[in-house]
């Protein structure tokens, strides 16, 4: 049997959070031998029938996704730029897999940065597995039977062990957690790697650059911060998180979340 995470996700928009009593959102652990390639798996439902629609939104996470959704089928989702919005109605339901940042690589077996900003279908990734696939993850009545169904296609991919793929997870995870580490120097100091192949590294296995990375992750903080406290700071919230000055982050956080931070604190009251 899968075992939850309990931990609360990063990157939820407090803005435009679904009724709890009719959206339900679940993660799991996967299996020790696929943790390297796999960060956790998740599912969400809903039942909005007869009710007016509701709406969505989180920050984009470094990690590809493989998503299956009734009446629409199996398919891989790139790293998005901006934030992801859905507007959900009626009754449906979504399982996914979320891959560390570097796991789809030796599953993708081309530069994760070809897949940035877009979704393909299974058959692109995975020719004609893909089908056998989407059909028994969507015939599927549980998640801990799609879980399964997953981790033993994983499995008989047969990935070629690469070093690089948790050397790069490593790096992404300790940006998410240090907030020491503010530009890409910083990194280059860290892992003493030059910083040209870092950003090959990152564009190879990650699918975007060392910089996005740590400023997307430093909006997740601010977005929580503000949630969490209106009064904040904006001059202060913008030199903690590495801006230089206050235009600079209003400007960045503008364009991700679609609102000002003002705006955002107001509305998350």
């Amino acid at each position: 049997m899968p075992t939850r995470k309990t931990d609360p996700p990063r990157g939820v928009l407090t803005t435009a959070v679904a009724d709890e009593r009719r959206f339900s959102h679940a993660r799991y652990h996967p299996s020790p031998d696929l943790a390297r390639y796999v960060e956790h798996f998740w599912s969400v439902s809903w039942d909005l029938r007869g009710q007016p629609a509701e709406r969505t939104e989180t920050l984009p996470h470094p990690s590809v996704h493989m998503v299956f959704e009734r009446n629409v089928g199996g398919r891989i989702a790139g790293i998005a730029h901006g934030k992801f919005s859905r507007q959900l109605e009626g009754e449906g339901g979504v399982f996914a897999t979320k891959f560390t940042p570097g796991g789809f690589y030796p599953f993708a077996g081309v530069p994760i940065s070809t897949l940035s900003d877009r979704v393909v279908s299974l058959a692109e990734v995975f020719g004609a597995d893909a089908a056998p696939l989407e059909r028994s993850i969507l015939n599927a009545k549980e998640d801990a039977e799609r879980i399964s169904i997953v981790e033993d296609f994983l499995r008989g991919r047969s990935p070629q062990p690469d070093d690089n793929v948790a050397r790069i997870s490593q790096i992404v995870y300790s940006i998410a957690r240090d907030r020491t580490l503010l530009k890409v120097e910083d990194l280059v100091d860290r892992y003493e790697l030059p910083k040209r192949t870092l950003q090959r590294l990152f564009a190879k296995y990650v699918g975007v650059s060392p910089k996005w990375v740590i400023q997307r992750y430093r909006l997740h903080e601010a977005a929580e911060q503000l949630a969490a406290d209106a009064d904040v700071a904006q001059s202060t919230l913008a030199l903690n998180l590495g801006y230089s000055d206050q235009a600079h982050f209003v400007r960045d956080f503008k364009a991700v979340v679609g609102t000002s931070p003002a705006s955002y604190a107001k509305g998350t009251r």
